[in-house]
Formats: C-alpha cells, sequence, structure tokens
C-alpha cells in the first residue's frame, strides 16, 4: 500500500473506531501523537491521556457499547514528504446522531489538521487538532458542555 492510502486508512480508522466504541483502539493511533483542542493546546499526548480524555468526553450507550454516531470526513488532502518521512493532512467531519430522543441529526462540523510520520516502514499520526466550526446538540454526545466561539 502506498503511504497516500496507508495515511487515508489511518484517518478513516479513526472514524470507525469511535463510532463502534473501541476507545481503546482510537487512543492506541495516538500511542506517539498529540492531541490538539480547537486553540492549538495539547490536550493529550500518548494513548493513556488520549484514552483518559475520550472517558471523560464521550457518552457511551450501554445498550450498544458505542455512542451512536456517524463521523463523516470529506474533503481529504494529504501532503507526503517521502524525504523526510512525514505527512500533513486536512479533512473536514461532520458527526451524526440519533438517539431515542433525538432524530438523525449533524451535531457537530469543523476541520482536522493532522500531522503523520513513518517510523519503522509504518505511518502513524504524530498530531491531530480538532478545529469545531459548526454546532448542533451536542448533549447526547459528549459528557460536557463544549463552549461555542
Amino acid at each position: 500500500m502506498d503511504s497516500y492510502r496507508e495515511i487515508e486508512n489511518l484517518v478513516y480508522t479513526y472514524a470507525e473506531l469511535i463510532d463502534t466504541g473501541n476507545l481503546e483502539g482510537m487512543a492506541q493511533l495516538f500511542g506517539h501523537a498529540e492531541f490538539l483542542g480547537p486553540d492549538g493546546k495539547v490536550a493529550a499526548t500518548g494513548a493513556e491521556e488520549f484514552l483518559a480524555l475520550q472517558r471523560q468526553a464521550v457518552l457511551i450507550y450501554s445498550k450498544t457499547g458505542t455512542p451512536l454516531t456517524k463521523h463523516v470526513n470529506t474533503n481529504l488532502i494529504i501532503e507526503v514528504n517521502e524525504a523526510t518521512d512525514s505527512a500533513t493532512a486536512r479533512s473536514y467531519f461532520t458527526v451524526l446522531q440519533s438517539v431515542e430522543s433525538l432524530s438523525l441529526q449533524p451535531i457537530i462540523a469543523g476541520r482536522y489538521a493532522d500531522s503523520f510520520e513513518r517510523a519503522e516502514g509504518k505511518w502513524r499520526f504524530r498530531s491531530r487538532q480538532v478545529v469545531p466550526e459548526l454546532y448542533g446538540d451536542l448533549s447526547k454526545h459528549l459528557l460536557f458542555d463544549v463552549s461555542k466561539k
């Protein structure tokens, strides 16, 4: 598989893991990475901190073991520098949710700004910044109130 596809798979794997409630798997994606908030400040570094952050943030429904969401990634632009074993990616995300008390609707949309590194021949996240831009009803997805800027 070429570099572009490997990186693309990392971006889409993140969405799949959160939607299936696999927070531990998500944390492994960030084992060597920083997770940044909208302001660019580091919110978590490494798998252990990332997992703790997600457990404090994401509402997992006991009936399904998932957050009852679909994270949709679009407009993915990947730039690979083979010489330095590094890459960056920009993409949009839209999160859809449907729960018993909330009909299917988009609950948040924004951008991801990612960086990657290749170590031992394999691509991995170096950082991800989440930049929310459009807000809907997040009360059934997050365990805290998101301040709208």
